[in-house]
């Protein structure tokens, strides 16, 4: 199996255009649909939040709290300001040597 390595700029803004995609996720599922491990990437959420990229929030779920995300409006700008055009120039796929 070929492990592929993603540059966390791709790492967030897929995680944005999962979460503009969906409105809003829990946690398990953001992760799961962007291909992260929860563990090893979970800084990189938290530092979105703090950044005004990302809203987290707590739902109560019976007598448990489910943490869950959506995009801030920070996040939408810089997500059409800056994110797309940098994916227009420089594109994902196949290198070309």
């Amino acid at each position: 199996m070929v492990h592929e390595y993603r540059d966390r700029i791709y790492i967030r803004k897929d995680i944005m255009l999962k979460l503009s995609e969906y409105g809003e996720l829990n946690q398990s599922k953001l992760m799961s649909y962007c291909g992260l491990n929860n563990v090893k990437h979970k800084e990189i959420l938290d530092d979105m939040v703090e950044k005004g990229l990302i809203e987290r929030f707590e739902e109560a779920w019976g007598s448990k709290t489910i943490i869950k995300y959506r995009v801030a409006e920070k996040g939408r700008a810089i997500l059409r300001e800056i994110l797309e055009p940098y994916e227009a120039l420089f594109p994902r796929g196949e290198e070309k040597l």
